[in-house]
């Protein structure tokens, strides 16, 4: 069986997708749609695929599954238009900023029966899952204290951070996502602090570009989130997991590993720039995840409901910032 697919938005992220798509050999790329026609032509012509609306991929006996790569107010209801065709839906992050957006959405999925996932590719980071399976395989004991960093190399548009959400729901939620995958237990309570560092037109439109978040969990474990938007030495990406037996990490990636050591001291190459080349094989991997699972009829994850307990983490960590305090996670509607 190959997994026929649709894909909605033909930006930035869609053409990384439709790269890990094409490169399957399980699936193929059927369709293209996006709202910037000469956008959907360009890229439909790089793999062989048609140019379609939204309308006319939901309709088709030839598309079994679609990846929404579209702005994030529209992702919901995409979503729940898809479901009710019977199309199994692959979503970047978020759903939706609204947590009872996002319920309500989940219900429809829910009612009928169709198969979500969601597109929080740093846990097919092929460093990432190996710290992953060194926490599962036992090898540094009890999981006590986990730390995220993750900074970009500098911020984004001001007119994509006025529609972003804000740093927590559109940046951190990512790594919210990763602590929940490390941690072993659902975080309970929320410590968030932000500060506007950078830029100070990012604060006049609202948002914060330097947090750190503290997580708790019931039982007691940590983790802990540092971001920035700006690291002028390349894009800053490392985790590591404290146990009761050691510590496993994951370090900064470069295009080569190496390191010249002469008399004027140790030097190794810049960090890779960005998350387009970053996390090339993560995109490819989570596609193939999401493929193998619709070809043999497994769990799909991250599923919608871990969409929605990260978005309800970046929520906590707002109220939390916002009001100058600890948030119980049960405090979020």
């Amino acid at each position: 069986m190959v997994v026929r697919f649709g894909l909605l938005g033909a930006g930035r992220i869609g053409k990384v997708h439709a790269q890990a798509v094409s490169g399957n050999p399980g699936a193929r790329l059927v369709a293209v749609a996006d709202a910037v026609a000469p956008a959907a032509e360009a890229l439909a012509a790089d793999y062989g695929a048609e140019v379609r609306t939204v309308e006319a991929i939901a309709e088709a006996p030839d598309v079994d599954a679609v990846v929404i790569c579209t702005p994030t107010d529209t992702h919901a209801e995409l979503i729940e238009a898809f479901a009710r065709k019977g199309k199994a839906v692959f979503c970047e992050k978020p759903v939706d900023l609204d947590v009872a957006r996002v319920r309500a959405c989940l219900k429809v999925v829910e009612e009928t029966g169709a198969r979500l996932m969601v597109g929080f590719n740093r846990r097919f980071d092929p460093h990432f899952r190996a710290v992953r399976a060194a926490v599962d395989e036992g090898r540094v004991g009890k999981v006590e204290m986990v730390n995220i960093t993750s900074r970009d190399p500098g911020a984004p548009p001001l007119d994509y951070v006025r529609r972003s959400g804000g740093i927590f729901r559109d940046m951190t939620i990512h790594d919210l996502d990763m602590a929940r995958w490390l941690l072993g237990e659902e975080p309970v309570a929320v410590a968030a602090f932000g500060s506007v560092l950078t830029d100070p037109e990012i604060g006049r439109a609202g948002d914060f570009d330097s947090v750190n978040v503290l997580l708790e969990t019931a039982g007691g474990r940590q983790a802990v989130i540092s971001n920035s938007r700006r690291a002028t030495y390349g894009y800053d990406q490392r985790i590591e997991v404290l146990g009761s037996g050691g510590m496993v990490a994951a370090e900064n990636q470069r295009e080569v590993s190496i390191e010249v050591a002469t008399g004027a001291g140790f030097l190794r190459p810049p960090l890779l720039d960005f998350f387009m080349n970053r996390y090339t094989a993560a995109y490819a991997a989570e596609i193939a995840s999401f493929v193998a699972a619709l070809r043999e009829g497994t769990p799909l994850a991250p599923s919608g409901q871990d969409g929605l307990a990260a978005l309800v983490l970046a929520e906590a960590a707002v109220r939390s910032v916002t009001e100058g305090r600890r948030v119980e996670v049960s405090e979020i509607g």
